[in-house]
């Protein structure tokens, strides 16, 4: 999926902080340091979003390993402080 978004302004202590306008007009806030080099206010990006299944499902494997191992080491009950 490919949308474009224009960039209103910068905001934020050091104006790291970009707001991107939709056609809408809904108001994204999206780090200033992930934009092109020398983007500016006024100017159209275009971004491309797209599922990627594959490290979906890596991650998954990696928590349900990381929960089972929690779960082996876990005796249950409460804990007593």
């Amino acid at each position: 999926m490919m949308i474009r978004l224009s960039i209103d302004r910068f905001e934020g202590e050091q104006n790291n902080i970009a707001v991107l306008l939709s056609d809408a007009g809904q108001q994204i806030e999206f780090p200033r340091d992930l934009l092109p080099a020398g983007a500016q206010p006024g100017e159209i990006l275009a971004f491309s979003i797209d599922r990627d299944l594959a490290a979906t499902e890596e991650l998954r494997a990696e928590t349900k390993k990381l929960q089972d191992d929690l779960s082996q080491r876990d005796p249950g009950g409460d804990l007593e402080l």
